[in-house]
């Protein structure tokens, strides 16, 4: 049964789910690299000129150390006559082929080196921008990053996949398919390797991504990643716009959201190579642009697991008043988080289903109870006094804000559209995404403000919690359905801040070879890492609650969100990506339309988030 529809069974849709359930990501990381067991192998002759990866890797994973011992190897002078080429061979590393493990690793990291000091991706040169392993984004890195997560090419089983061309894969460590057991390694590291097949340009044999995900599935992630509780504060912000602007600020951010979806497509197509938002970044603008975007990511999922705290917290609150306060639901729902953040990403993955499910009841819930009830307040038979213009011009920033937040999806539409089978069709994907999301945004901020006018309050959850002559039951469900979307969402969003807070306390584990035999001193060293990594989590789930009983506020981090971190991630970057990496491409019509753009939402997101700041007394809420 799970198999019926072929690639868009619900097997499929499974896969496609946990795939994109580890698309976000802060720090980034090098991924691995696998040929699927159904590729074919590209037949290859003697005079052509075969483009992978570096030489093999052994299977023994490095030491890890901590951020601040990364920079300070790096500044360390290097004799540049030291560095030795690695020889494009076949040659096996390790005490097989009679090659010291750890001369080998000193090669490969100052051959990196080298690469990164030439520049090489910066030169756009054809035979670069046409190959996935030239001189890709995840090597060509300062040592910044070379403790952030899994070796390049490498993977940890020693179970290989036999075929005709094994001896290259061995060569370039370059994996085939595992089979079912394949599954069962991977959890361990929670780490999904990259499918990649062979096609040949030309005279040369390159490697490329070889997407997964149908249309329908690619559709889906992008709505679950789009989809969130920003939307419960939508008829608050039409209530501090007033119709007109109201419809016209929501309708301005999809459309120019949707534009930059678009444009990230673009750009994705600039370099093979380009896997995530931080790659993007990096060949825009350098490895400083990839620190910057992986600090917004993390001010990003922080915001967003903050404001799912106090939802959860409020909710809870307004149905059983007596039983406990805010700050004792924020503590009920950390403990929560700290127990789900033990579970594997495989199964919170599927979580992430019912999250989006939860949150399109919840607004069918709101237009029942709506239709249900016949008078004010809260009815939509006997609508609430409303208004075209603000009644307070100087809650409109704060409109902004609110309005933008629901749009903050673009830092993982990269990964996304690199997990497409056929990429081609990203923009018919952006615009169902798109256009679904503006449907139910738009009939929630018209619903709501026309139920309760001006006292809406901070989500439209609220309202309905706290308003009588609803159906019991109905009222019951929403609750239960608010209660289960932080759960659901938190232990994902709380995962690559996790992951971070491993990689700078050096404690990343490589769980590339985990049946590696370990000396007792390893396992005690072991069992002391694991310790500290349980501590990381605590300290995690303990700044989300600090962060929530300071900023209680769930309408104020929204308008954060929005203002600055969705106006980043969504409008402002995209669209330098693409004026950095089109220059000479761009028609003089659509180089001024894309600065007009940049510099109208730069004063939006600027004067938005400095007013999110300001005592709402000020502004007269």
């Amino acid at each position: 049964m799970a198999d019926i529809g072929g690639v868009n069974s619900f097997r499929s849709f499974a896969r496609s789910w946990q795939r994109a359930a580890s698309f976000a990501e802060v720090i980034p990381r090098r991924p691995s690299f696998i040929l699927p067991a159904e590729a074919e192998t590209v037949p290859v002759s003697s005079g052509d000129e075969i483009q992978y990866s570096r030489s093999h890797v052994d299977s023994q994973p490095p030491p890890q150390a901590g951020l601040l011992r990364q920079h300070l190897e790096a500044s360390m002078p290097q004799d540049s006559a030291s560095v030795q080429t690695i020889p494009d061979s076949g040659i096996g590393v390790g005490p097989a082929g009679g090659i010291p493990q750890e001369d080998f690793r000193e090669r490969e990291r100052k051959a990196l080196d080298t690469e990164m000091a030439s520049g090489a991706l910066h030169d756009g040169s054809p035979s670069i921008r046409s190959n996935i392993f030239a001189v890709p984004p995840h090597l060509a890195t300062p040592s910044l990053i070379g403790s952030y997560g899994s070796q390049y090419g490498t993977m940890g089983a020693r179970r290989y996949r036999s075929r005709s061309s094994a001896s290259y894969e061995s060569a370039w460590g370059v994996r085939g398919d595992r089979g079912g057991d394949y599954g069962d390694d991977v959890a361990l590291g929670e780490e999904q390797p990259i499918l990649v097949k062979e096609i040949k340009q030309g005279d040369r044999v390159v490697l490329t991504v070889d997407g997964q995900s149908t249309l329908p599935q690619s559709i889906f992630n992008s709505i679950n990643a789009i989809i969130g509780v920003g939307l419960l504060s939508l008829p608050l912000a039409f209530k501090m716009s007033g119709w007109i602007l109201g419809l016209f600020i929501l309708t301005l951010t999809a459309a120019v959201t949707s534009h930059t979806g678009k444009l990230i497509g673009k750009c994705m197509e600039y370099d093979p190579s380009i896997i995530t938002y931080s790659d993007l970044a990096y060949v825009a603008f350098g490895a400083r642009a990839r620190v910057i975007v992986s600090a917004l990511f993390t001010l990003e999922l922080l915001a967003a697991c903050v404001a799912l705290v106090i939802l959860f917290a409020d909710s809870l609150d307004l149905l059983m008043p007596t039983v406990a306060n805010t700050t004792v639901w924020k503590c009920v729902c950390a403990a929560l988080i700290l127990v789900l953040n033990m579970l594997p990403l495989r199964w919170l993955s599927y979580t992430s289903v019912v999250g989006i499910f939860s949150t399109f009841c919840i607004v069918c819930i709101v237009i029942v109870d709506g239709l249900v009830k016949q008078h004010t307040p809260g009815s939509l038979w006997e609508p609430a006094r409303t208004y075209l213009l603000p009644s307070n011009w100087l809650s409109l920033p704060l409109a902004y804000g609110l309005m933008a937040s629901p749009w903050g999806a673009h830092s993982v539409f990269p990964s996304i559209y690199r997990d497409m089978r056929h990429p081609h069709k990203w923009s018919k994907g952006v615009n169902v995404t798109f256009s679904f999301s503006y449907v139910l945004d738009t009939c929630l901020a018209i619903v709501g403000v026309l139920m309760f006018g001006d006292g809406i309050k901070e989500a439209i959850t609220s309202n309905i919690l706290k308003t009588l002559g609803y159906p019991e039951f109905l009222t019951i469900l929403m609750c239960i359905f608010i209660t289960i979307i932080p759960l659901t969402k938190i232990p994902l969003n709380a995962r690559p801040l996790i992951t971070t807070a491993d990689v700078v306390c050096g404690l990343h584990r490589d769980h590339h070879n985990p049946h590696h035999h370990r000396s007792g001193s390893d396992a005690q060293l072991s069992t002391l890492a694991n310790i500290l990594r349980a501590g990381v989590r605590v300290l995690v789930v303990l700044i989300l609650l600090a962060i929530s009983v300071l900023f209680p506020a769930f309408d104020s981090v929204c308008a954060f969100l929005g203002a600055a971190l969705c106006t980043l991630i969504s409008v402002i970057l995209p669209i330098c990506f693409y004026l950095k990496l089109y220059s000479k491409d761009i028609a003089k019509w659509e180089r001024i339309a894309s600065w007009i753009l940049l510099i109208i939402f730069s004063i939006f997101g600027l004067v938005g988030t400095i007013w999110t700041f300001l005592p709402k007394q000020l502004v007269g809420i």
